[in-house]
């Protein structure tokens, strides 16, 4: 590994609380965070997933951004191929969508709408039941009329395939794999650039999260500690056949930009410290942005995702303060060069369509 690492960092942040209610404030949350470049917000974690509020919220989260990935936080376990993970509401036109998962390995074949009794409303079928058929455009999104590759289920939470439509391609999903019970127990899920991103947690499984995920969060305290973990998981993936390079490794930090404690010693310049929620910066915008610059520079992860401890507050101090030098730097995007969370984190899009 370079002692720096290609291209521009990538940047992630938590948005909102789990329980948040207020649609107006989570909008205007996600909304900042467009304005600052953000790769993707997040919305509650896999310990504290999104709650009802949030995930009502999201269509109109979608509807009121254009660039910015969007990925809501599900339960463990919210993997199956026709489980929701809790994505449903009247938020959601139809109710419930199917997973839409394009599998290149069926040429000819096109993704059909078909109604399946329960599920409140439409979701994809299978070729030859004589419905109209749902290709997929040349950018990557499901689009009507467009011949396109096959559809399979591969574990995509239904209303998170119907957020990525929605939203064209910025749709993803943070939910932690489980373990492999046994050694080559676990079926490996496939990792296609047609299907939404998907964000998971390296603790406790990283065999799992380097088999399935293409963004995966470590915890780390220090450069040495993050360059450790992201050389394991980069390796795993080797293993298990995956390109390493279509895996993006990025630091969690807890944020509390207050400033007051920026000279208190572990924190601010003096990096940040353990707690039981995870590695916790406390310190000013300044700081942060220093720190995330160097720990960059050393190779240790490909980003962060932050976690404002006070979200209002914290949020707009990081995005108009600590990406703003980011960018000033030149080491962080000033515009979004393309249209889909894909793009943004430089992975893998569909084969164009001829």
């Amino acid at each position: 590994m370079s002692a720096g690492m290609p291209g521009l960092l990538h940047l992630a942040a938590a948005v909102g609380r789990p329980d948040e209610r207020d649609a107006d404030a989570l909008v205007a949350a996600v909304r900042l965070a467009e304005r600052g470049g953000l790769d993707f917000v997040t919305f509650g974690d896999p310990a504290a997933p999104a709650g009802p509020g949030v995930l009502a919220a999201l269509p109109a989260v979608a509807a009121a951004t254009e660039r910015v990935g969007l990925v809501p936080a599900l339960p463990g376990g919210a993997d199956g191929p026709t489980g929701s993970g809790g994505l449903t509401g009247p938020g959601w036109p139809g109710g419930v969508s199917g997973t839409r998962v394009l599998e290149p390995g069926v040429p000819g074949a096109v993704a059909l709408e078909a109604g399946v009794p329960g599920t409140g409303g439409p979701r994809i079928g299978v070729p030859g039941n004589g419905v109209p058929g749902i290709g997929v455009s040349e950018t990557g999104v499901p689009e009507a009329g467009v011949p396109g590759f096959g559809v399979f289920q591969a574990g995509v939470p239904e209303a998170v395939g119907e957020l990525d439509r929605v939203s064209r391609g910025r749709g993803g999903w943070w939910s932690d794999p489980a373990p492999r019970a046994a050694e080559g127990a676990a079926t490996r899920e496939p990792v296609s650039g047609a299907r939404p991103v998907r964000v998971a947690g390296a603790t406790g499984a990283p065999d799992a999260a380097a088999l399935c995920a293409d963004v995966v969060l470590v915890p780390a305290s220090g450069p040495a500690q993050a360059a450790g973990l992201r050389a394991e998981l980069r390796a795993l993936a080797a293993e298990s056949g995956r390109d390493p390079d279509g895996l993006r490794v990025l630091a969690t930090l807890l944020v509390d930009l207050d400033g007051e404690y920026a000279a208190e010693r572990g924190h601010g310049g003096g990096g940040p410290r353990p707690t039981p929620r995870g590695p916790l910066y406390r310190g000013g915008p300044v700081d942060l942005a220093e720190l995330i610059a160097s720990w960059y520079a050393e190779g240790a992860v490909d980003g962060f995702h932050l976690t404002p401890v006070d979200p209002r507050r914290d949020l707009e101090r990081l995005v108009n303060g600590t990406v703003a030098l980011l960018q000033h730097r030149a080491l962080f995007r000033t515009f979004y060069p393309g249209g889909t969370l894909r793009d943004h984190l430089g992975l893998a899009r569909p084969r164009a369509l001829t």
